[in-house]
């Protein structure tokens, strides 16, 4: 039952006080009637006897409080879905952008959802290549993870993660693959590469697309990530999808979040962000996952934007706690123009064993991949030796490493933004790197493992 209320006695920011209301919920949707005819959202903050707190999803600058009509429909914010949402694009409350038809929904879902059972929960296992050799040969993402992607200004998270997004597929599997995209607080140039990517790359049949503006209003930017997981939930769990989840960029999130808890009054934690901020984010991080007995999954790669590149800062700490990981990217990798800049030491996949191996990528992938960054890292020692000592003070074994340190960056981490290589690919180009580094040292991998893919160059 809608009830209407002429009863706004404040208005602050995005935030409206009412007075003399029965019967509100937390989180009820509210529709709003401004004085110029206009319509907007809104929902339910806070509750205390007949006075409520609410949350315009609209700007309220200018608004006269007398005039302002409220109406509460009695249910959450819901999100339209059918199988049609796919290769569709939709603003930050899922209406849509791209001049489509409107969707006929199948259901409405509430875009809160509810966390998984962890009784309920099934453990990751299955590969997912994403064509990027950093990743896919030393950490891995598997079905069901949560593997966010650390980055700064400036650096090329967003060309990266529209990489993934066109690449990404589960090895082996005949369930469909599914991406659904969600930004947070990018410009328009940025909003339109990605769109502009989807559709040339013909990667938006197969994806959801929900765009929030920096100049939208921030508490949009709080419904976009759930927008696009209920989007995601709809897909796994009931068209039995293999779903990827990119959120971009949960800084920009975060600080949306401080901005609504600031002018709520709230008792700010550390450098300002709300006391809660880790229940937030563990709140739309959970909703990734596997279910027993359900063939559909959800993957999610956050991609955050760390201030001063600091990684005790609020947002990349909590989220390291939460996630099973995190890949991150180097700003030195970045100045000597490779591309993509991860930067594989620091970085780490949890989940990586669970993923690789026999009958999932191949049995050598594991010893490979230790061995690769073994020698990466004793390279990049040497390195640095070297400058602080002269290359003399090197012995012939540290040059060797030095060596496969440079090319290891040059031929396994560089590479197009468009070139997509296969699992086998990134195997064959780490086999062929440890030709450059003696027998003797090869200290990881059997030595049959080296008889059949380094000696006799053979890679199957």
């Amino acid at each position: 039952m809608v009830k209407e209320y002429l009863t706004v006695r404040e208005i602050v920011g995005p935030l409206i006080f009412m007075e003399g209301v029965e019967g509100a919920k937390y989180n009820e949707l509210v529709e709003l009637e401004f004085p110029d005819g206009s319509l907007g959202l809104g929902n339910v903050l806070e509750i205390e006897d007949d006075v409520v707190l609410l949350q315009s999803f609209e700007s309220t600058s200018g608004l006269n409080i007398a005039e302002t009509r409220v109406r509460f429909t009695g249910k959450s914010l819901e999100l339209s879905v059918c199988r049609d949402i796919l290769g569709r694009v939709f603003d930050g409350l899922g209406r849509p952008i791209d001049k489509g038809p409107r969707v006929i929904p199948e259901k409405k879902l509430d875009i809160n959802g509810n966390p998984i059972n962890p009784f309920a929960r099934d453990y990751p296992t299955d590969f997912i290549q994403t064509g990027i050799s950093a990743i896919d040969g030393l950490n891995p993402l598997v079905r069901g993870q949560k593997l966010p992607i650390f980055s700064g200004a400036g650096l090329p998270h967003n060309r990266i993660a529209a990489q993934i997004a066109r690449q990404a597929g589960v090895l082996g599997e005949t369930e469909e693959f599914a991406v659904v995209f969600a930004t947070m607080g990018i410009t328009f140039e940025e909003a339109d590469f990605f769109i502009r990517e989807f559709r040339t790359q013909a990667a938006l049949e197969r994806a959801v697309l929900f765009i929030n503006l920096a100049d939208d209003p921030a508490i949009e930017r709080i419904a976009t990530p759930r927008m696009a997981l209920t989007a995601a939930e709809y897909l796994a769990y009931e068209l039995d999808m293999q779903v990827l989840v990119l959120l971009i960029d949960m800084t920009y999130y975060c600080d949306a979040l401080r901005e609504i808890s600031a002018a709520r009054k709230e008792v700010p934690g550390r450098r300002g962000y709300p006391g809660y901020l880790y229940t937030d984010l563990a709140s739309i991080y959970e909703r990734a996952g596997r279910i027993k007995g359900v063939k559909g999954s959800i993957t999610q790669i956050p991609v955050l934007s760390m201030p001063s590149d600091d990684k005790t800062h609020p947002i990349p700490d909590l989220t390291g706690y939460i996630t099973e990981g995190q890949i991150i990217l180097s700003r030195d990798l970045q100045r000597r123009g490779i591309y993509p800049p991860i930067d594989v030491l620091p970085s780490l996949s949890r989940l990586k064993e669970k993923g690789i191996g026999e009958g999932k990528t191949r049995e050598d992938h594991s010893a490979l991949s230790n061995q690769l960054f073994s020698a990466y890292a004793r390279g990049k020692e040497a390195r640095e030796l070297s400058i602080i000592l002269g290359e003399a003070a090197l012995s012939e074994e540290d040059k060797l490493f030095v060596k496969f340190s440079d090319e290891f960056e040059d031929r396994f981490i560089k590479q197009g933004e468009y070139e997509e290589r296969s699992i086998e690919e990134t195997l064959s180009i780490g086999w062929d790197l440890l030709r450059i580094l003696p027998r003797s040292e090869l200290k990881r991998v059997k030595d049959e493992q080296i008889s059949r893919y380094m000696e006799a160059g053979v890679s199957r």
